[in-house]
């Protein structure tokens, strides 16, 4: 296993010497075929088949992952991610005849789907396997070539991961780089093609400022303060279910959890009593035990977490055990607009509750802040879509939580602090491509009203 502190940060040469064969590799234009593509597509969905106990092992060393868990929330959405892109690929990357005005014919026109390049892909320590695969499946299925980088916080699968991609990939194809911090850098001063990133957003920031130095397309996966409003119309047991689910799934440290509750006064007590028991139910009157509930990435993030639900109302929960990283799931009640844990993405298993008697005062809170990557309503239909109307996040889901995530017809983004550019399924493969526009014009006829000096001027202005 690796080890954060022994791991060997890579030189700038190094680097460098890693782009410059991925450049040369890209320039022989191999990755512009499409068979080759699908075929690489093949190999590393069956390599994730053969390394998937291994996977699952990796990510319960790092994460406390069940299998169940890893395998639904990491393994199977890499695996059909892939599955969609081997089927579609073509019909995606055929050319697209668009339309020519009047005044242009006889030309025509089309768009052609062209890789970018080399692209850099950093992946975050939370779905470590997914948020690193998914994106990388979109890199091949466009025709890029590709640097990965791991979390160092999940040196487990990391070290999975490698062995994955040095076991079907040329390393002037594709290949991983191992490192903490200084890495990172060293590897956002570099020139690329392309960024992709999933993390926080303050690192986001960071990311974006370093790609603006050599003009470099990013896709920013981000996060923020993802709401969930219960109205007084909503199936409350069944919501309870949703949310606590939704809240827990990796401890609560996912970009689309529900982040915080706006629950309508009248329901909240009964609310905030039935995802209790939920819970109760899922992962046993000791969660502690509960193979299937995870732990705390590390202990910087541990004792964060435990500062947040300081000094607050705890309805349930409030368990933690350092040494184990453990926190149990803790529901805060009347909460303050201005508590800390308002103040930021919590990203683990602490769920603060505020009410209102209007459905226009949850609107109205949710659109003073930044806009979410997430935002669940439950309640009515029609309710729903004035929520939606009225809001703006990455993605919505109505008397649900997190399940937008699993279609891969849905692109998956976020908007404004939470993110830009969106990925999976076509928007995987359109996110590392160029739209190439190409005019053809015939040799066998020259209109000349566009030649100065113009002489048809007036008749050609009545056409376009």
């Amino acid at each position: 296993m690796m080890n954060i502190d022994t791991i060997e940060t890579i030189s700038p040469i190094e680097i460098r010497e890693i782009i410059n064969t991925k450049k040369r590799f890209f320039n022989t234009h191999t990755t512009k075929d499409l068979d080759f593509r699908i075929a690489q597509l093949k190999n590393l969905i069956a390599a994730v088949k053969k390394y998937e106990d291994k996977i699952t092992e990796a990510l319960y060393k790092d994460l406390h992952k069940s299998y169940e868990e890893a395998y639904l929330t990491e393994i199977s959405i890499v695996t059909q991610e892939i599955d969609l892109h081997i089927k579609k690929l073509k019909t995606w990357a055929k050319p697209k005849r668009v339309a020519v005005p009047i005044h242009l014919k006889p030309s025509r026109a089309r768009i052609l789907y062209q890789p970018l390049g080399v692209a850099l892909i950093i992946a975050p320590w939370n779905y470590p396997f997914q948020l690193l695969f998914n994106p990388l499946v979109g890199a091949i299925s466009a025709g890029c070539c590709a640097v990965l980088k791991p979390s160092e916080f999940t040196p487990h699968i990391a070290a999975v991961m490698e062995d994955i991609i040095a076991e079907i990939f040329a390393e002037d194809y594709i290949s991983l780089v191992q490192g903490g911090q200084e890495t990172g850098e060293l590897l956002l001063q570099q020139r690329w093609d392309m960024i992709f990133f999933t993390g926080s957003t303050q690192v986001g920031k960071i990311v974006m400022k370093a790609a603006a130095e050599h003009l470099t397309p990013v896709v920013l996966e981000l996060g923020g303060k993802s709401p969930v409003i219960v109205d007084e119309t909503a199936n409350i047991p069944l919501a309870a279910k949703r949310i606590a689910w939704g809240k827990t799934i990796n401890a609560g440290q996912t970009c689309i959890a529900p982040d915080y509750l706006l629950v309508h006064e009248k329901v909240k007590d009964e609310l905030l009593d039935n995802i209790a028991i939920v819970l109760n139910d899922m992962y046993g009157e000791d969660i502690m035990l509960s193979n299937h509930y995870g732990r705390i990435v590390h202990e910087k993030a541990f004792d964060r977490l435990a500062g947040l639900i300081e000094n607050e109302n705890i309805h349930s929960g409030g368990t933690l055990n350092r040494k184990d990283l453990f926190m149990e799931p803790t529901i805060l009640d009347k909460v303050s607009k201005a508590s800390p844990v308002m103040q930021e993405e919590i990203f683990g298993p602490v769920l603060p509750v505020m009410t209102f008697a209007e459905l226009k005062q949850a609107v109205a809170y949710i659109n003073s802040g930044e806009k979410p990557l997430a935002l669940y309503y439950f309640g009515k239909k029609d309710v729903a879509e004035t929520i939606i109307h009225e809001t703006s996040s990455g993605g919505v889901c109505i008397n649900d939580t997190l399940m937008h995530i699993s279609n891969h017809n849905l692109s998956f983004g976020g908007v404004g602090a939470s993110g830009m550019g969106s990925y999976h399924g076509r928007e995987s493969f359109l996110a590392f491509s160029h739209k190439r526009s190409v005019v053809r014009t015939p040799t066998w006829i020259d209109i000349p009203f566009r030649y100065a000096p113009f002489k048809y001027f007036k008749m050609f202005r009545k056409v376009i």
